[in-house]
């Protein structure tokens, strides 16, 4: 028990003494002990501490000796702080600063990676995405030969699955509005051609994605609902188009799970459509 109540006295004592060295660093009027208490608290991973002192000091350390440093480490503070946006700025003004630094090219990555962190889930707005895909973009292209190559090229991957995670969303939610028609003026039928829409451009636009089935399935139960949905002049255009779309999907994905839904479209379709094996054999005879 004593044992317990000394340690507690001892790092108290010990946090009291470290903010008032914190204190009388903050209040100094030499900024190169700033600086060094700085440097001190940032390896003892006090990064909100480092990041007020060298805030206080970086205009002042421009141009000398440590400025580059100083301004790095900043932007590396806020990064171990989990302030991704405000590191990604103090990033960018390094590089634009030194383009030539010894930091110059971990800066231009972490950039990307900083982006890459604040980035949102699938279902948000992908605006800081975007920016992320662009700054590792530019990243690989500045150093095509980067430490950080691999690393780079991986996130890219990751920032791409979330664009193509965020359409299957996008496409999901208008086929489920289905016949709908208050968030439109076409009619329900127009949410069921939304789907199409979007399904088809994220499969023109992502067309290794590892969702390709997900979004082939969306296109034909789209295309099929469409078809059920429509006036009398389009049925018979549109259950044709539908039919197309179940036949292709089988072909791609004959092993699916949805391959009897398929076949369950294809039995119906060709009730409107006539395209019956049997009256194409009578034909041929």
């Amino acid at each position: 028990m004593k044992k317990s109540v000394l340690a507690i006295l001892t790092t108290v004592l010990l946090l009291t003494s470290c903010a008032k060295e914190f204190n009388q660093a903050f209040k100094s009027d030499n900024y190169q002990y700033k600086y060094e208490y700085a440097k001190e608290c940032y390896a003892r991973g006090q990064y909100t501490r480092a990041i007020t002192l060298l805030e206080s000091v970086v205009t002042m350390m421009k141009g000398s000796h440590n400025g580059q440093e100083c301004l790095y480490m900043l932007a590396m503070a806020e990064y171990n702080n989990k302030d991704y946006e405000t590191a990604a700025e103090y990033f960018r003004k390094y590089y634009s600063s030194y383009p030539q630094g010894y930091y110059a090219e971990l800066a231009k990555f972490y950039v990307g990676q900083s982006l890459y962190m604040s980035t949102p889930e699938p279902r948000l707005d992908q605006s800081q995405t975007m920016a992320a895909i662009t700054a590792l973009q530019e990243y690989l292209d500045v150093y095509p030969m980067a430490k950080q190559k691999k690393e780079a090229q991986e996130r890219l991957f990751t920032l791409q699955d979330k664009l193509v995670q965020k359409e299957l969303y996008s496409a999901q939610l208008y086929y489920d509005l289905g016949t709908y028609f208050g968030n439109c003026n076409m009619g329900g039928e127009s949410n069921y051609l939304a789907c199409i829409v979007t399904a088809q451009n994220a499969l023109k636009d992502y067309p290794y994605s590892s969702l390709r089935e997900d979004f082939s399935l969306l296109l034909m139960k789209s295309k099929f609902e469409l078809a059920e949905n429509s006036v009398d002049a389009k049925k018979l255009e549109r259950y044709q188009d539908a039919e197309d779309e179940c036949y292709g999907f089988l072909n791609e994905f004959p092993d699916s799970k949805s391959a009897s839904l398929a076949e369950k479209f294809i039995s119906k379709c060709k009730k409107i459509t006539g395209n019956n094996e049997d009256d194409t054999t009578a034909s041929a005879q």
